[in-house]
């Protein structure tokens, strides 16, 4: 983990209709061993995507690699190991993170910083599960599942000459796209419960705080969502998190008044309460939001969709689930 911020929960927490098809989807591929490629933005959670695929039907170690940070010399000894005297001082064999992963999962996190050269090294790897250590002539058989992770578009790194077709495809078997959490907003009262339902302290937000969090559009996907309730309770004593707490760029966002204004609930211990702090459960939220954004959009369904934050079919589910219709 790099930062307090990207310990995110495990598995995924939200019900929206995305979340609910790729937590199928995961289920389906545990046992399986084929290549996943998981594809999303910074901070939509493709770690734990991958960790949720691992520990759907766990074998072996799962071993994250971090493209980004290999640099310099040592990336090929870091991912494929070297023998003694591959190199000065190499004084004794080592081996690589791929080999510590054999019998079990290597996570490949941000595989379009993976330099060309070792690129094909690694196609090798999936088309023959064996490698070979740097300084070595012995080729050693491993049986690994390769799970890869990227924020770019891989097929137009791949048209500019940045990414080798052969090995997009081998690792393209399965692609899972993660959402941006600005497309998926009726998953932030859960995540908000999540976060700050955490021992040793368990904070709340006040009403102002969980509106402007709501309406906020999340460039930085939950990591920016944690990162941000991590900040609020380091400079907070609690129990109660209020909108003055909050990042600059979330407050100016509010005040400006983007997103919609009848979001009318805030997060104590866990629980959903009003404004009043009579606690509300989250069925009773989301269905007061919807009356309200239909209310407020004078029973447009398409206009209190996008306020809402959600699709049109969502909505028309929900409508139904919750009677509104």
């Amino acid at each position: 983990m790099k930062t307090t911020g990207e310990q995110l929960p495990t598995g995924f927490v939200g019900r929206s209709p995305r979340i609910l098809q790729i937590k199928s989807q995961i289920e389906k591929l545990g046992p399986r061993r084929s290549p996943v490629l998981i594809q999303g933005e910074s901070g939509t959670g493709k770690e734990v995507a991958a960790r949720s695929i691992y520990n759907a039907a766990p074998k072996g170690h799962f071993v994250p690699i971090d493209c980004g940070s290999l640099v310099g010399t040592m990336m090929e000894s870091e991912l494929f190991g070297h023998v003694r005297g591959a190199f000065t001082g190499a004084n004794e064999t080592k081996r690589g993170l791929i080999e510590l992963a054999d019998g079990g999962t290597a996570f490949f996190d941000e595989i379009g910083e993976l330099p060309l050269e070792l690129q094909v090294k690694l196609l090798r790897v999936l088309q023959e599960q064996e490698l070979r250590p740097l300084g070595s002539l012995q080729r050693i058989k491993i049986d690994v599942r390769i799970i890869a992770a990227t924020n770019r578009d891989l097929q137009k790194e791949v048209a500019a000459g940045r990414f080798r077709e052969d090995l997009f495809h081998r690792l393209n078997v399965v692609r899972i796209t993660l959402p941006p959490l600005r497309e998926r907003k009726e998953d932030i009262p859960l995540l908000l419960e999540r976060f700050l339902d955490r021992p040793p302290n368990r904070f709340s937000l006040s009403f102002e705080a969980t509106e402007a969090m709501m309406n906020y559009q999340w460039p930085g996907n939950v990591r920016e969502l944690m990162n941000c309730l991590e900040r609020m309770m380091s400079f907070n004593s609690g129990p109660l998190l209020h909108f003055a707490d909050l990042p600059t760029g979330v407050a100016d966002q509010a005040r400006a008044g983007n997103g919609a204004e009848f979001v009318a609930a805030a997060v104590v211990g866990g629980r959903l309460a009003s404004s009043q702090q009579s606690v509300v459960p989250l069925r009773e939220l989301e269905r007061r939001a919807i009356h309200h954004a239909l209310q407020h959009t004078d029973g447009d369904r398409t206009a209190a969709a996008q306020k809402l934050g959600i699709g049109r079919t969502t909505l028309y589910r929900k409508l139904k689930e919750y009677q509104l219709e």
